[in-house]
């Protein structure tokens, strides 16, 4: 499982013009599933989005979690996180887990989040959709379960 993490001040999703899912505060988490990914990546990827110490304490460190800070989630899947661009000029998907499966731990992974105490938001799975958002510092990284110890 791949995902890019940006912390935000807000963050909106939008499916054929309507808003389906919107945050203040919090984290904007861009999911891909890949084919080897299990339930043991979803459990990785909900807690280490939940502790991930990237919001500044008092001191102006990064120090305190989304949870810390009482923070939002939105999640939104997006599998080209799976692309490989490293051959030919257009990317290949095959690394990308099979719809049925990725939609299954997308959602699983959103739910063991918000099962921590946070308010999580989510995109729709499979659309086209449009993501604005207010990327603060700008802080983001990138996350890759598979390179978990």
């Amino acid at each position: 499982m791949r995902a890019v993490i940006q912390r935000v001040t807000n963050a909106t999703v939008e499916v054929d013009g309507k808003v389906v899912g919107q945050i203040g505060r919090g984290l904007l988490v861009y999911l891909g599933v890949g084919k080897p990914d299990s339930e043991q990546d979803t459990e990785y990827m909900a807690d280490k989005l939940a502790n991930l110490r990237i919001f500044s304490d008092e001191a102006g460190k990064m120090n305190r979690s989304v949870l810390d800070i009482s923070g939002q989630v939105l999640i939104v899947s997006n599998f080209t996180l799976q692309g490989d661009c490293s051959k030919g000029r257009r990317p290949g998907f095959d690394d990308a887990a099979e719809p049925a499966i990725a939609e299954r731990l997308y959602e699983k992974t959103a739910n063991l989040i918000a099962d921590k105490g946070l308010k999580v938001a989510k995109g729709v799975f499979g659309a086209y959709m449009q993501v604005t958002s207010v990327n603060d510092g700008p802080v983001t990284f990138v996350l890759d379960s598979t390179r978990s110890p």
